[in-house]
């Protein structure tokens, strides 16, 4: 051990130096009982060290998770359905400023005087939402590639921040790879995925979440193609480090490692299970000891101390990022104080966010509602019920709750009587047969029916407690008395908008024909109430578009339990949805203008520009989603129908346009052949820009009519 004087000019204690190096000087100094207590989520001090204990396993998916106050932002498929990249990256960023309040403020520490809270997160989800049947695809930024890479890599530059050498806190991509359910079987279930698959559908995010700099990827629990995945050397070693160049360290999701010996058998013991999650750099257990017998694999010769150097290198530069070991006043983000945690921005924030994510998907020029409205009945198991606001499990606490009905009754213009009984549950049927609520609708002008899923419905395996399926559900149905009590709500035939709650895809054809305009909600936040109101009452335009498809039935969507994309999401779809992808109606109507691509026919690794205008024809201003497509017409192989490549999100006051261009590179017009290589064939492609995916459903649901172009690549010189 050195003398203070010594240890003062340490390397690993200049800050000017790379994490890398300062890792391997303090590595150097650490018996191998210290650097397996850095190997959990939870590591441990080395106060010989100046090395600080911290928990790396808190979540932020949309606010901070069971940690108290905090500011609850919509459900992570609500922000998906914003389609808004720079609005993502600034709730991350709210997010981050909260946590580094609790994390520093000293009203947020605990009896022994540390922080309630650690500075790395298991956030965010980016797994593909391929079954609508998975209770966790509300975690997740819905079924594109594209726009999940998109939206996720704005979450974790968020969180992060943009200083060159330390975090504001850390981002986790989970759950590398191919993960969305049976929630039941999640710890012995085997994804057989094919090469394609793989890289076309369940991979990309992944990729796209390394290049921008994420600080963690989770190993999921279940095995892909027959390997357990935190101890794969196909996706730890050849794909992740291999070919991606990922720095960052790897976490285990719980119980991932245990399952391996327990449940997948692909290992002896504990022992055998932690060897080979080292050896594939598997560099956090987040199994309790498992990582204990790592010593003992030593002494056997299992493993080198070397291969257990390698896992501690990268959680040292970790926590060398996130400031642990440096000064406050070096730490940019050291200042930050309790006085952000749900400060006016944030709640504006989650405001706007709520606003922009709720999708109206019909009306009938009911809304919004006008100054002859006097009496309203607001009815519906989820009027009232905080709880579809805060969603599932990762959640956190508020003083600001405002529901539905709140929402409704203080945006209101003044003068409106508005009624409000539940009328039904939202899980199970009525215990007594009351019809009260109907005496509520024969006297309103108009009657706003609020219903659909909760998060006690739907959710991870072990919240929903209302879920017969571990937080999956059985099918896409609304519950059946939920249905009845939207026929009965027309028995005096007054105009009917009915708001839908939840976290997935619903068939909602049952009750389509009753009303007369349909609003999906998500689970939308602390502030969903408001943002309702502010679209009813026609403060606000809607803007949101579905990140996943809306099928038209059970018998469109394939097994659960098939993990290939044939049959799955837009992309493969081959009947036409109930409600497709990007589609979103507006109070206002915009047109598209012809579409003009600089060159008709390129050379194959050449990029071309598509530009097209968009006009707001209505009366009103509002915001469109403008969406670019590309579908490959000429492909040797399976290909999408269509497959959503860049969007943007543009606003215009009445009458006024705007000239949309986008770039289509060579990665763009890259198909996926059945070995997973990304390949550029020659052929015709065919490009659109509209507000909503290609098809006949999108126009007859009332989508404009979008810019429509066709270009040619050739393998060829042109002259």
């Amino acid at each position: 051990m050195m003398n203070e004087s010594q240890e003062l000019t340490a390397r690993y204690q200049d800050a000017t130096l790379p994490v890398a190096e300062r890792a391997h000087d303090l590595l150097q100094r650490m018996t191998l009982e210290e650097k397996i207590s850095q190997l959990y989520p939870e590591t441990k001090a080395v106060p010989r060290l100046g090395i600080r204990s911290m928990n790396f396993g808190y979540e932020c998916l949309h606010g901070l998770c069971q940690t108290g106050r905090a500011t609850v932002f919509p459900g992570v498929i609500g922000l998906a359905a914003t389609f808004d990249s720079g609005l993502v990256r600034q709730i991350a960023d709210a997010i981050a400023s909260e946590a580094r309040a609790k994390y520093q403020d000293p009203a947020w520490h605990g009896a022994d005087g540390k922080p309630v809270i650690g500075l790395s997160f298991y956030t965010p989800n980016i797994n593909i939402f391929r079954d609508p049947r998975w209770g966790r695809g509300q975690e997740t930024y819905g079924e594109d590639p594209v726009l999940t890479g998109v939206m996720a890599s704005a979450f974790v530059r968020g969180l992060q921040g943009d200083h060159p050498y330390y975090l504001k806190t850390g981002a986790c991509a989970k759950h590398l790879a191919v993960h969305s359910g049976p929630e039941m079987l999640r710890r012995e279930f085997d994804a057989q995925v094919s090469q394609k698959d793989l890289f076309e559908t369940y991979l990309p995010a992944f990729k796209a979440l390394v290049d921008a700099g994420v600080s963690c990827v989770m190993a999921t629990y279940n095995r892909l193609n027959g390997e357990a995945c935190p101890g794969s050397k196909t996706l730890l070693v050849d794909i992740l480090r291999g070919r991606w160049g990922f720095k960052g360290f790897v976490v285990s999701d719980g119980g991932a490692i245990s399952a391996m010996h327990k449940f997948h058998k692909v290992t002896a013991d504990e022992m055998a299970s932690a060897v080979l999650c080292v050896q594939c750099g598997c560099d956090m257990c987040n199994d309790e000891l498992i990582y204990n017998t790592l010593p003992e694999a030593i002494r056997r010769g299992l493993i080198t101390e070397a291969d257990v150097d390698r896992c501690v290198s990268h959680v040292l530069q970790a926590q060398f990022r996130l400031g642990l070991h440096d000064r406050p006043e070096l730490v940019p983000y050291s200042s930050i104080r309790a006085d952000v945690i749900q400060c006016k921005k944030h709640i504006a924030l989650t405001r706007q966010a709520a606003l922009q994510s709720m999708v109206l998907l019909k009306n009938n020029g009911i809304l919004p509602l006008t100054k002859t409205v006097k009496t309203m009945a607001v009815v519906g198991p989820t009027a009232t019920d905080a709880d579809v606001l805060l969603g599932n499990f990762y959640r956190g606490a508020s003083a600001n709750l405002v529901t539905m009905l709140e929402g409704i009754v203080a945006r209101a213009p003044e003068g409106v009587m508005i009624k409000n009984l539940p009328g039904c549950y939202s899980a199970h049927p009525n215990l007594y047969p009351s019809d009260w609520h109907l005496g509520l609708t024969q006297t309103a002008d108009v009657i706003v029916g609020v219903i659909g899923l909760t998060p006690l419905m739907e959710g991870e395996q072990s919240e929903t407690i209302g879920s017969a399926a571990g937080g999956d559900r059985a099918d896409i149905n609304l519950p059946a008395h939920q249905i009845e009590f939207v026929r009965k709500l027309k028995k005096y035939n007054k105009p009917l908008v009915l708001v839908v709650t939840g976290g997935s895809a619903l068939d909602l054809s049952p009750i389509e024909e009753y009303a007369d305009a349909i609003v999906f909600a998500w689970y939308p936040g602390e502030q969903g109430g408001n943002a309702l109101g502010d679209i009813l009452f026609g403060h606000a335009s809607p803007s949101g578009r579905l990140p996943i498809t809306f099928y038209a039935s059970n018998e469109q969507i394939p097994p659960f339990e098939n993990y290939a994309m044939t049959g799955r999401t837009y992309r493969y779809l081959a009947q036409e949805p109930l409600y497709p992808f990007g589609f979103g109606l507006s109070y206002t109507k915009f047109e598209y203008g012809p579409m003009r691509l600089s060159r008709d026919k390129i050379k194959a690794g050449k990029t071309i520009t598509a530009e097209t205008t968009v006009t707001n024809v209505g009366n009103g201003a509002a915001q469109e989603v403008v969406q670019l497509y590309l579908a490959d017409n000429e492909a040797s192989v399976c290909v999408p129908r269509c497959a959503l490549k860049s969007f943007r999100t543009v606003k215009l006051a009445p009458g006024q346009s705007a000239k949309i261009k986008f770039k289509i590179t060579p990665e763009m017009m890259q198909l996926i052949d059945n070995a997973g290589n990304a390949v550029l064939e020659p052929g015709t492609f065919t490009v659109t820009i509209g507000g909503s995916s290609p098809g006949p459903r999108s126009l007859a649901l009332g989508a404009p009519a979008p810019a429509v172009g066709v270009f040619a690549v050739t393998l060829s010189n042109l002259g």
